[in-house]
């Protein structure tokens, strides 16, 4: 074998992170297990020299109670993500990492990873922060980050906010709140029609780093008017609806009789309606016939008399008789009536 080909082998040998002679690779570097929001994730680099590109890796982890498993398995990547296997994180538990580099047939030894507990060693992401302006009040709303295992206040029961708020522009003089248990606090004593600016961060009793700063969030008051309307407004319309509630629950048996009135019926509709009808009689009703009408001729006979023009005034009589026959059922009355006038 010529002098340059032995020197290309060695060159190539030491290219692609194998030991001069020894036939095995050189180790990932850089290894470590990190956590974000209770996760776990073991991080590395590739060896030193290595510009192969059919290097992988293998990755395992384990805890205090349970050997080293198998986490992923010829990858490519320089990260494994451990939360997303079967076996579920345990958030109080003590986890360790190892990778080792693979070329073909041959392997590098394998790097243990620094120790974690969840719980103490994650990092917490930063909070949501929304405000909403009433008035010259401004409310500041928090949400918890979402964690990959459990959620935050199951791990950090006693966690805490610190808001801190200034005048846009003016951080410099900022005010701040701090031990906060709620998710809402409200910000009062604020100048009207002025913009303000909110940021967030969580403490933790377990975890000695606080969370990553929320983002910068900002919001404007308005008139220091509205909040005492609605207040006002509100007090009104609970009395109004109090008031009317102890009004019914009192009067209620008359407001029963305004609205629902209880009228009797006359007894004989009572004993009408109870009683069942007789089909019989309607049954006669609809066969009989209506009844026959009688009815007799009325006549009218009237007899005039006068005094005579240019005679001697005397007292005349005048006598006006007026007979009707009347026949009922054959018998004849006669009906006379006499006037006299002078």
């Amino acid at each position: 074998m010529s002098a340059t080909i032995r020197t290309f082998i060695l060159t190539f040998s030491t290219l692609c992170g194998s030991s001069v002679g020894s036939g095995i690779l050189r180790t990932p570097t850089n290894v470590s297990l990190t956590s974000y929001n209770m996760d776990l994730v073991l991080r590395w680099s590739p060896p030193k020299g290595a510009v192969s590109s059919n290097l992988v890796y293998t990755v395992e982890y384990n805890t205090t109670v349970i050997p080293y498993t198998v986490g992923c398995v010829n990858i490519s990547d320089c990260v494994c993500e451990l939360s997303n296997l079967t076996r579920p994180i345990v958030e109080y538990g003590k986890y360790t990492g190892r990778v080792r580099a693979q070329l073909g047939s041959e392997s590098s030894a394998w790097v243990e990873s620094n120790h974690i507990t969840p719980d103490k060693d994650t990092i917490v992401g930063s909070p949501g922060v929304t405000l909403l302006s009433n008035g010259a009040t401004i409310e500041v709303s928090i949400k918890d980050p979402e964690f990959k295992v459990s959620a935050l206040r199951n791990i950090y029961i006693s966690a805490t906010y610190n808001v801190s708020y200034w005048k846009d522009g003016q951080k410099e003089k900022a005010q701040h709140i701090s031990d906060i248990q709620q998710n809402r606090v409200v910000l009062i004593d604020l100048d009207p029609e002025t913009r303000y600016c909110v940021q967030v961060q969580i403490n933790t009793e377990s975890n000695p780093h606080p969370s990553k700063l929320s983002e910068v969030v900002c919001e404007s008051t308005t008139t220091d008017e509205a909040p005492w309307m609605a207040a006002v407004l509100t007090f009104v319309l609970m009395a109004v609806a109090v008031a009317l509630l102890v009004v019914g629950v009192v009067y209620r048996e008359s407001i029963s009789h305004l609205f629902c009135p209880k009228d009797a019926l006359p007894q004989h509709f009572k004993e009408y309606l109870l009683t069942p009808p007789d089909p019989t009689i309607y049954q006669a009703m609809r066969n009989s016939h209506p009844p026959e009408e009688i009815y007799h001729q009325i006549s009218v006979i009237t007899d005039h008399r006068t005094v005579e023009e240019g005679g001697p005034l005397e007292v005349a009589r005048t006598s006006c008789s007026k007979q009707a026959d009347v026949s009922v059922g054959g018998v004849e009355d006669m009906i006379s009536i006499d006037t006299e006038k002078q």
